[in-house]
């Protein structure tokens, strides 16, 4: 049985994670959970999964936790950031799933990694922040790093048994996300609402607004160049409308092996907690019985900058990806607060960019430091802009 330490565990990651757990109670054993502000449903968690811990991120949360949970409980509260990381390296947990959304998860996912836990990580930010430094320590204290994410789990699946020299291209699906086939005159216009509608996958506020601006695709070419230590070069993204094919590897000698399935992602995370073993999780295979259409295109970069932008700063390489990340953040938190326009997002990562002085072989406090600079800068650009938004409303 294998124990496991669920990092953001309210999320749509972290519950999909529990119901696997839920549904495989003979296999896993939910040791710790860390979660933000969402008391309500942690409390439900633990009364489910009686963990051994769980971290939240303040004390007012913890002493709400405390009150729902009652005098009974038996999990240990902990709080604040040194709560997760030491939920991330809980000792009786196996495998620790990185699941945190942002720059908020790279602390405990090093945490993790030098307690030398089996990392199943789904906060692809902490190598587009950290990708170097995160490999290596992996590399020195000998863990496993498996991607959650679907189109890197694809990959992963993919390259099963080949021979790396024989590696030609990654080819990275996307979407296209809720607005592929709309004008690129229009996108001033997109609103919050219509954003976070997309047309195959179930997923958080943060990521789904990557996803309408393919920037989420950007992060995923710079995590895949560290997951499989590949030069950015031989990554190519291709837009795949129908979320069937999750990514594709081509080889040398022309063939291209595929890894199809429904968009859901309870296989990915379920395939990452039971490696190398696969789980009879019931979920249906793609329409081979009928019709099904599956179709490619390249992205448009003009009308979707942040992906251009994403790759310029893989390019440059040191802090920019970590610089890169933090201006996407608040520049998409801005966006779902409605202080920034749908357009305003790329605008604002390009201006910080710009500005940005880069580390070429940054340490971790340089990389934090590069992170907290590019978050001011952002925050000014958003204040400069927001009163001239007001007045065209």
């Amino acid at each position: 049985m294998r124990g496991l330490s669920i990092l953001g565990s309210t999320g749509s990651i972290g519950r999909k994670a529990l119901a696997v757990a839920g549904e495989f109670p003979e296999r896993f054993c939910v040791k710790a959970l860390a979660a933000g502000r969402n008391v309500g449903l942690m409390a439900e968690q633990i009364r489910r999964f009686a963990p051994e811990a769980a971290a939240v991120s303040d004390p007012g949360c913890a002493a709400e936790l405390v009150t729902l949970l009652g005098p009974q409980a038996r999990t240990r509260i902990l709080v604040g950031a040194e709560g997760v990381c030491a939920v991330a390296a809980w000792e009786s947990a196996q495998v620790t799933l990185s699941a945190i959304v942002g720059a908020a998860g790279l602390l405990p996912t090093l945490a993790a990694i030098d307690a030398g836990k089996t990392v199943a990580l789904a906060n692809k930010e902490t190598l587009v922040m950290a990708g170097a430094l995160v490999t290596a320590r992996a590399a020195e204290k000998g863990v496993l790093i498996l991607p959650v994410d679907s189109e890197h789990s694809a990959i992963f699946q993919c390259l099963l048994g080949q021979r790396r020299e024989a590696l030609e291209q990654i080819l990275l699906t996307a979407s296209g996300g809720p607005f592929l086939n709309r004008p690129g005159a229009t996108f001033a216009a997109i609103t919050r609402e219509e954003t976070l509608r997309h047309p195959n996958w179930s997923m958080g506020a943060k990521i789904t607004v990557d996803s309408a601006t393919l920037m989420n695709k950007g992060l995923e070419v710079l995590e895949a160049c560290w997951l499989f230590n590949v030069p950015q070069e031989k990554i190519r993204v291709v837009v795949h409308p129908q979320s069937i094919v999750h990514s594709m590897v081509a080889f040398r000698d022309g063939s291209v092996i595929a890894q199809l399935g429904v968009p859901d992602m309870k296989s990915a995370i379920a395939y990452a907690l039971s490696y190398p073993e696969r789980l009879p999780l019931g979920l249906p295979l793609p329409a081979f019985s009928g019709p099904l259409a599956l179709t490619f295109q390249e992205p448009d970069v003009e009308r979707f900058p942040c992906l251009h932008l994403a790759f310029k700063a893989g390019r440059v390489g040191g802090t920019m990806p970590a610089v890169l990340n933090a201006a996407n953040e608040a520049g998409v938190a801005a966006f779902l607060e409605t202080r920034i326009g749908f357009t305003d997002i790329a605008s604002l990562i390009a201006h910080v960019l710009e500005r940005h002085t880069p580390v070429a072989e940054p340490e971790l406090g340089e990389i934090l430091a590069a992170d907290r600079w590019a978050r001011g800068a952002a925050r000014a650009w958003i204040d400069r802009r927001e009163p001239r938004r007001q007045q065209v409303r």
